[in-house]
């Protein structure tokens, strides 16, 4: 996949989430909401490589994209220390990072609560302070 497909289907995920939630589908939207953010994350990995050349530096690189881990992943796209700064300055980005960063793949074998839904959504979504919005700044 290229970084446009990425984008493309991180946004078709946090609508699908959205949808859900609307639904009162909670670990559907749990888990879409979460999928969203690891592929964006994957589209800011694509464009690392493409900034950096990484891939042609550390062999092992494109082997440890093969991860769904948010913390991973971001590290990967070398989004970590701006990430740290930003969390610093805004405390309510840095919450909103707090509750993104705990999402799995393996939520998709578990049943979530409203709340746990909402807030993932609210976290990845608000437009200030939105982990989803400041990742797009680097996709």
């Amino acid at each position: 996949m290229n970084r446009s497909e990425w984008q493309q289907l991180s946004a078709e995920r946090i609508d699908d989430a959205r949808t859900l939630l609307v639904g009162a589908k909670w670990s559907g939207a749990y888990y879409l909401a979460g999928y969203s953010l690891e592929c964006a994350l994957k589209s800011c990995v694509l464009a690392y490589i493409e900034r950096t050349g990484i891939i042609f530096e550390d062999k092992k690189y494109a082997e440890r994209c093969w991860t769904h881990n948010i913390e991973d992943l971001l590290g990967l796209a070398g989004l970590a220390v701006e990430r740290e700064r930003m969390a610093g300055a805004n405390f309510t980005f840095g919450q909103n990072w707090t509750v993104a960063k705990d999402w799995s793949e393996q939520n998709r074998y578990r049943m979530s609560t409203q709340l746990k839904a909402e807030e993932l959504f609210d976290a990845l979504t608000d437009h200030t302070n939105g982990v989803l919005p400041w990742v797009r700044n680097y996709w």
